[in-house]
């Protein structure tokens, strides 16, 4: 007979719950997407090399895990989070992780983050290490310092510049040596897939952060700006790329089946409500994944 959990053993597993959420892991494929994006260009220019892109994948998800950790804990310190919000449940906030904890997981994961990015100074060279500390402040400005890019509305511009830039450009010129402007275009379209992602949280959100007067897009404007724009950044990203699938003329259909389920992602945003868009938030992360995916199947495929 299988013995029955002790409460010790519960309460383990309500705290590595508690901390996988606070990851917030929905919103990872944002991460992926711009290194696989990457990656997927590099074969279509014949000049994919490994291991960099995996390198980078793990800095990218460590940095994005760490910010999500550093939000939480600054949300918190400034008051901007409150008990029973209808986002997803904020474990400092609820009492199920201390905040001198989640302090030190962000500080911790930077620093790990920090070690693995430098590991790519064989390949790419000294500059690496500027790269690497701007993502890295940039991940601790989004929510910290004098002036937080997601509470004054800069929270979209920043997605598209360490979520989108970063990670498609070094991931490619780390492999290829250069960045033609193909792939500058391919990386603005990836920041504005994942901004859509940021979008769905800030509009979901748009009335408590009102109330504790953190001021993003959805504030600022209102909720049909933000879901136009919405619709904008995905009709933006799929016409960026078009240098590309000018060149995968048979996989046409990737961008054109992206842009359906952009449309029908916008149409649920514009009709849902509070705890009813959560798992629109992952829907769109994963279509930006998705389209990833396809894009490298394509670049194998038909290159």
């Amino acid at each position: 007979m299988t013995p029955a959990p002790t409460h010790s053993a519960a309460r383990q597993r309500s705290a590595a719950a508690c901390w996988v959420e606070a990851m917030r892991l929905r919103t990872l494929p944002v991460s992926v997407a711009g290194v696989v994006t990457a990656v997927a260009l590099a074969v279509l220019n014949h000049t994919f090399r490994w291991p960099q892109p995996a390198i980078c994948l793990l800095f990218a998800i460590l940095a994005q895990i760490a910010s999500n950790f550093a939000n939480e804990y600054f949300d918190y310190r400034d008051g901007l989070d409150r008990k029973g919000r209808i986002g997803p449940r904020r474990g400092v906030t609820e009492g199920d992780i201390t905040p001198r904890a989640m302090r030190n997981a962000a500080l911790g994961t930077l620093a790990l983050a920090a070690l693995v990015g430098c590991s790519l100074i064989h390949w790419g060279g000294w500059w690496l290490i500027a790269a690497g500390a701007a993502i890295i402040l940039g991940a601790l400005a989004y929510s910290a310092g004098p002036y937080p890019l997601s509470r004054h509305g800069w929270g979209e511009i920043a997605v598209v510049a360490f979520f989108g830039i970063a990670p498609v450009t070094l991931t490619y010129r780390l492999q290829a040596g250069d960045c033609p402007p193909e792939v500058w275009l391919t990386a603005v379209s990836i920041g504005l897939m994942g901004a859509n992602v940021l979008i769905v949280n800030n509009y979901r959100d748009r009335h408590d952060d009102a109330a504790v007067g953190k001021c993003t897009l959805a504030v600022r404007f209102g909720a049909r700006f933000v879901t136009a724009l919405y619709l904008f950044n995905g009709i933006a990203a799929a016409i960026l790329m078009t240098p590309v699938w000018l060149r995968l003329m048979p996989c046409i259909a990737v961008p054109a089946i992206y842009l359906y389920w952009n449309f029908i992602l916008w149409k649920k945003l514009r009709r849902l409500n509070g705890a009813a868009l959560n798992p629109l938030l992952g829907q769109t992360a994963m279509t930006m994944l998705c389209y990833a995916l396809m894009t490298l199947l394509s670049a194998i495929l038909f290159n």
